[in-house]
């Protein structure tokens, strides 16, 4: 403490102070001590010395301090006074108001303020005592200050606080006293190890103001808490930090489990009422409040009516801020009748909890009032802050609607009641649709046209939008796939003739003859014809498969040097095969051309080179969501991408890719059924196929083919594309010519075109069978009946007039179970299979085909 001396102010002198410079001290002594041992050498070795050396040794002393006084007149040598520095740190110490102590390592004391002493009763530097020792006895105070002497032995400074039950200094006013202690280590010149500082402070003031600040809080919380009202804080992401117990009690929520953020808005509010909260926006560093009638959810579901008084903030750059909520339950107001209250609940609860969008508008087009869903549907177009402003309804409109908005509200203020609907798009998202319904009000439109002219309901009608597309594309696609299924049937039933006859001229004519090169012209253009009808097959989905078990993995690396030459030199070719693929079930060839087809079209739009990407994952169901095609079901599926980086496919074209006949190369250089016959495929195998493409950066392909779940027993299949009849495919798999493919059976040949059955009774009569014709499965049951069922095999077209293929084989099993039966069709099997029963055994024959594979089919079915 400072004191007043005949009014000059001094410093309290500390009780002890040693921190004279030890090195000062040290050089007096030294000095004395070599004037004392002079003097001794002077006295015994005088003698022996004698005077003039002596005399010598005077003088040279002399003109040594004759020097010294000398420099020390001019100032070159000078004793330097105390710093003013030095000055100002010691008053400051010596004033603190805390005590302050310095030890050395060995706990001695250096240093002790004048605070000390009177913190700790020391009356003189005798008494003066470490905090150590002070406070090692106190079992309130040791642990602390151990703590803090640890610290100080590495070197770590340290604080801490206790209670002593009663004062550190002897005599003092009992009572509870707090303490705080600091301790740190520090350096001073001249001392070889570093010193300890110890600060203590009596903070028993500070403590009960802090207990008196606390007590204040409770009785405030428990104000807060039994208010007959709820209130909740939230932070910006609407995580609820604080609400009261009143609150809690309406929502049946438990405060002892209740922790902080981890309950939301969302969670407790109702319907769509969490989007009038969020319209509600503060101005950048800004608050806002805003009245909200609203339902919030208890814990076991049930609706409790209330209105907020909703008060959000806002950051300096418009950022959201934290919210303070008053909630008044208006179940229990008293401001009106029972029945007045119940109707008005009513009534907001069904208004914000319809699943329409509404808004009531003036004469202007201004919007008055919504609700929650309106606000939910137009949160990105419109805010609280617009409504406020009665911003017109049209804002939410495309900009060519609204023409059509202020023709139907013109109708509405004119009370029309029949107004037709308005269909438009977001103007900030053109693939959201909105259907508007305007209603007019029948007591509506006061002169100033503050009330409502018109009720305006709204409907998003994206996602119906998307499946009217959707199913627009998919008949497209059928009846574009039925015409070109009857143009194949038509076009198999003329090749077929062909190729026939050209056989039959082939037979009678040698290579030397002058037309046998004419014939041959014609059977391969025939044949080429027949490649076109099969991509025609395959785009209508009536294609002959044999499908497998494949493992795409092998497929592909099979298949990698193929593509490799397809692709070309100056195309990086890329395969990554998925790890673990399931299997899927295919028809390995029709799989391979798939690939092949895509590998061309990624070449011809890259010209100038580039990357190609062949890549293979498993897609789980719970990832199908993920791509955002709503045309897959959720399933598990294995996932081929063909990606290139070519020229991409512009947004018009790309609706059309899969149609046949459309290309966009130039005349004479593709057909445009290359994708058609690719999406058939896959639509056959039972998968999907997707295309997204955007121009100068590229096109991906992706094709969804379903996992294939392996049985453990499976039955061997009779007409579901596993036949067990021999005779299947024989076009694929011929025998060898050295076989002998006559025979003597009796044979009843169906078709309904005469050409094509002339020829196979002609084929299959030079080779010695007996055969008997029918142009349509009546007459074939007529001659059958003649011949009283001695027929040894049936062989049948499948589409017939009067009766087609499946038909008869089903009359004739009634006649004869064990009938043999070879069906000829332009279609798959499995595109008639179906209609025909379980026990049907047959063999498949598909259209085109030559002379030689109907008497291989014939000749390997008579002998199964």
């Amino acid at each position: 403490m400072s004191k007043d001396t005949g009014g000059v102010q001094t410093r309290p002198a500390p009780i002890v102070d040693q921190s004279s410079r030890p090195g000062a001290i040290s050089r007096l002594l030294i000095f004395v001590a070599v004037l004392i041992l002079s003097a001794i050498l002077f006295t015994l070795f005088r003698d022996r010395l004698g005077d003039p050396f002596l005399l010598g040794l005077l003088g040279m002393l002399a003109m040594i301090g004759a020097g010294f006084l000398f420099t020390a007149a001019i100032g070159f040598i000078h004793i330097a006074p105390r710093s003013t520095a030095d000055e100002l740190s010691r008053a400051f110490v010596d004033t603190m108001g805390q005590g302050l102590v310095v030890t050395d390592v060995k706990g001695r004391v250096i240093y002790a303020n004048e605070a000390y002493s009177e913190m700790t009763g020391a009356t003189s530097g005798a008494d003066v005592r470490t905090v150590e020792g002070l406070l090692s006895d106190s079992p309130e105070a040791s642990p602390t200050v151990y703590k803090l002497a640890a610290g100080l032995r590495d070197g770590v400074a340290g604080d801490g606080e206790f209670r002593m039950p009663q004062p550190i200094r002897p005599g003092s006013e009992p009572g509870a006293r707090w303490y705080r202690v600091r301790a740190r280590t520090f350096k001073v010149p001249g001392y070889r190890q570093p010193l300890s500082a110890w600060q203590i402070a009596d903070i028993s003031g500070e403590r009960a103001e802090q207990e008196r600040f606390f007590l204040d809080l409770q009785k405030a919380i428990d104000h807060l808490d039994h208010a007959p009202a709820g209130f909740f804080a939230a932070d910006a992401a609407g995580r609820i930090t604080y609400i009261n117990a009143t609150l809690a009690e309406w929502l049946g929520i438990d405060l002892a489990s209740f922790t902080p953020g981890v309950t939301t808005l969302s969670e407790i509010v109702a319907g769509d009422g969490i989007a009038l909260i969020r319209s509600v926006k503060a101005d950048p560093g800004a608050t806002r409040n805003a009245v909200i009638d609203l339902d919030l959810a208890t814990v076991s579901g049930a609706a409790v009516p209330v209105r907020f008084m909703h008060r959000v903030t806002a950051t300096r750059d418009g950022a959201p801020g934290a919210s303070r909520t008053i909630v008044l339950n208006r179940d229990h107001g008293e401001d009106a009748s029972a029945d007045l209250r119940a109707s008005e609940v009513r009534f907001t609860r069904f208004f914000n909890s319809t699943p329409m969008a509404i808004a009531g508008v003036d004469g202007d087009g201004r919007i008055l009032r919504t609700n929650a869903p309106f606000l939910s549907l137009f949160g990105s177009v419109v805010d609280r802050d617009m409504l406020d402003r009665r911003v017109r309804l049209d804002s939410v409109m495309h900009l060519r609607d609204r023409a059509a908005f202020e023709a139907a509200l013109a109708s509405a203020r004119q009370r029309q009641a029949d107004i037709a609907p308005i269909d438009t798009v977001l103007p900030d998202d053109e693939d959201r649709h909105i259907r508007f319904y305007v209603n007019a009000v029948a007591d509506g439109g006061s002169a100033e046209g503050a009330e409502e002219a018109a009720i305006v309901y709204a409907v998003e009608t994206t996602e119906q939008k998307a499946l009217e597309a959707q199913m627009a594309q998919s008949q497209k696609m059928q009846a574009v796939g039925q015409l070109a299924g009857g143009i194949a049937h038509d076009f198999n039933n003329v090749l077929t003739a062909i190729i026939m006859a050209s056989d039959l001229l082939l037979a009678n004519h040698r290579p030397s003859d002058q037309s046998f090169p004419d014939i041959m012209n014609i059977k391969q253009n025939a044949n080429r014809a027949a490649s076109l009808v099969r991509q025609l097959l395959a785009f209508s989905r009536k294609q002959t498969m044999r499908p497998e078990v494949l493992n795409l993995t092998d497929v592909l690396a099979d298949l990698r040097m193929l593509l490799s030459r397809l692709a070309g030199n100056e195309i990086r070719l890329e395969i990554d095969h998925g790890r673990d693929l399931w299997p899927v079930k295919a028809d390995i060839g029709q799989f391979e051309q798939v690939i092949v087809n895509l590998t061309v079209n990624a070449r011809d739009a890259m010209p100038n080179g580039g990357g190609l990407s062949v890549r293979t994952r498993n897609v789980a169901d719970n990832e199908c969501s993920a791509y955002g095609y709503r045309e897959l079901p959720i399933a598990d599926y294995v996932l081929v991408e063909v990606e290139d980086t070519g020229t991409g496919i512009p947004a018009d074209v790309l609706e059309k890719i899969f149609e046949p006949f459309f290309t966009t190369k130039e005349v004479g250089k593709g057909t445009g059924l290359g994708l058609s016959m690719v999406y058939g495929i896959i639509k056959q195998t039972g998968g999907f196929i997707f295309c997204s493409s955007a121009p100068n950066v590229g096109t991906t392909f992706r094709i969804f083919l379903p996992r294939h779940v392996v049985e453990t027993a499976s039955l061997p299949k009779t007409i579901d594309g596993e036949l067990n009849a021999p005779a299947v495919a024989q076009a694929e798999a011929p025998k060898a010519a050295s076989k002998d493919l006559s025979g003597t059976a009796t044979v009843l040949l169906v078709e309904d075109e005469d050409a094509v059955r002339m020829g196979g009774v002609r084929a299959l009569s030079s080779r010695g069978y007996t055969v008997h014709e029918a142009s349509s499965g009546v007459e074939a049951l007529e001659i059958f009946d003649e011949l009283e069922g001695k027929v040894d095999l049936v062989v049948s077209d499948v589409v017939m007039p009067e009766m087609d293929g499946p038909t008869l084989l089903g009359e004739l099993i009634k006649r004869q179970p064990d009938i043999k039966f070879v069906f000829v069709s332009g279609y798959a099997e499995d595109a008639f299979a179906k209609n025909l029963p379980k026990e049907a055994k047959f063999g498949f024959l598909p259209k085109p085909f030559t002379l030689k594979q109907l008497a291989t089919t014939v000749k390997d079915m008579l002998e199964s």
